[in-house]
């Protein structure tokens, strides 16, 4: 009786996933397939995914943002009764930039994973050089730390904010362009929203976050709850490792 009472409760709990939905956006030259493994775990956990591409290098943030609104419409041909986002790197700043003049509707939670939120001291550096135009296109241009920068001017959103931010560099060569914690790309400090609702630190590098189990187990926990796994926040996974 007891097992066939635990088993019921997995099979309603999957129902009541199945009900919600999950945009994944991945970041700056990137593909779905950096998401991949976040996709695969959420699918498994009962939800409904959408790990929606665009091409980060072709177009300013303001145009790439419309990739926001594609993903809710995906979302909506199957009905959910919520939807939620799940983004890497510039990916967050495009949720941002949407809901600047969107409803948020059926739209309730967004992780941000690694966000220049206030910028990257990178782009401060490189944003004049030919290598770097060539590789992050007019969106690299936009997402410097100045307070006249794209991310900078912007207002709040109303969604419940989790932020990931990673404290070790997968990108050794840039770490002497910043004075605090950093994943190499980001700082931690710019990772930060005023009206976020949660935030951690974990041990990981800006281009493999959506890679890392422990990343992934925050995730899920944010989604279900509203809130992150403080005891578990600086445990690095073996994905990661090297990185």
């Amino acid at each position: 009786m007891i097992r066939c009472a635990a088993v019921l409760l997995l099979l309603l709990s999957q129902l009541a996933y199945a009900q919600e939905c999950v945009v994944l956006l991945h970041g700056l030259g990137r593909s779905t397939w950096s998401m991949r493994q976040i996709e695969n775990t959420l699918a498994k956990a009962g939800y409904l995914v959408v790990n929606q591409n665009y091409l980060s290098r072709e177009k300013s943030i303001d145009e790439l943002a419309n990739v926001v609104g594609e993903g809710i419409a995906n979302c909506q041909k199957s009905q959910p009764t919520a939807i939620h986002f799940v983004t890497h790197s510039l990916g967050g700043i495009l949720v941002r930039v949407y809901f600047q003049n969107h409803p948020a509707n059926l739209v309730e939670r967004v992780v941000m994973l690694g966000p220049p939120n206030h910028g990257s001291e990178v782009v401060d550096r490189y944003k004049n050089s030919w290598w770097f135009k060539w590789l992050t296109g007019p969106t690299g241009q936009q997402l410097g730390t100045a307070p006249d920068s794209l991310p900078n001017q912007l207002k709040p959103i109303p969604l419940q904010i989790g932020i990931i931010a990673g404290n070790s560099s997968s990108d050794p060569w840039f770490t002497s362009l910043f004075n605090g914690a950093n994943d190499g790309k980001v700082s931690v400090d710019s990772t930060k929203l005023p009206e976020m609702k949660d935030f951690i630190q974990v041990e990981s590098g800006h281009t493999f976050m959506a890679n890392s189990r422990n990343v992934i187990v925050q995730i899920q926990s944010f989604l279900t709850s509203g809130y992150f796994i403080k005891p578990n926040a600086q445990i690095a996974s073996t994905a990661n490792k090297g990185a």
